[in-house]
């Protein structure tokens, strides 16, 4: 199907979902999201060779300037970035006594979002709930490299980064991470727009960020609260 006619499906099915009953609502969600998973595929190929700078040089990164697609895309960035992070928390420990657990660092975050939240007006509990997710969704990486560099150490990283401008980043990634959340509000209301926007950005952005099969993961964990 072209992918003109794909984007008109989709626009065609997002019309008057308050008018739906929610049987329909739930059939037309697998609907949109094939029909929006198909689009991702075909659109993300043309975002990379449309947004990358050009080189010369075939192996340069050609992802950088990419985005995520559709209205979660800016939100979907922003969780990625956050999981990749978890690669850099991933080596600044492996090696040592730094655990992967970390309760107070937690509960610091944790209490930080609820009243970055509410001064943003933003309901506490949902960012708590939101940012519970991403915390998990960070662990499931760092174990994931932790046993993939254990079973191969030829793989494990060489040098170990400093935790400290490590978190100045995840601080201000929670700064970003609520507004998105506060900005995308009426959107994430909407049970079915909710769930196609977001397949579409997370479907787009693992593909534009070559996302290997443990951080795909995580990320299914770091979205699974958007829609509310």
């Amino acid at each position: 199907m072209p992918l003109g006619s794909l984007t008109d499906s989709v626009k065609e099915l997002l019309e008057n979902e308050d008018a739906l009953t929610f049987r329909h609502q739930v059939n037309r969600c697998a609907t949109v999201t094939g029909l929006l998973f198909a689009t991702a595929l075909l659109t993300a190929p043309q975002a990379l060779a449309s947004t990358a700078p050009v080189h010369t040089d075939s192996s340069s990164d050609a992802v950088a300037t990419a985005e995520s697609l559709g209205r979660l895309g800016p939100l979907t960035d922003l969780i990625i970035e956050r999981l990749q992070i978890g690669d850099d928390v991933a080596a600044s420990k492996f090696g040592t006594n730094s655990p992967i657990e970390d309760p107070v660092r937690e509960r610091q975050v944790l209490e930080q979002v609820r009243v970055k939240a509410a001064a943003l007006g933003v309901n506490p509990d949902a960012a708590a709930a939101f940012f519970q997710d991403q915390i998990t969704a960070s662990k499931i990486v760092q174990r994931g490299l932790f046993a993939r560099w254990t079973a191969h150490p030829e793989e494990a990283p060489t040098t170990r980064p400093d935790l400290g401008p490590i978190r100045e980043r995840l601080d201000q990634l929670t700064t970003e991470l609520l507004q998105e959340l506060k900005g995308t509000e009426q959107l994430r209301d909407k049970p079915v727009t909710c769930a196609v926007q977001l397949s579409l950005a997370a479907g787009s952005g693992a593909v534009l960020e070559r996302l290997d099969a443990l951080h795909r993961q995580a990320l299914r964990t770091g979205t699974h609260s958007v829609c509310r």
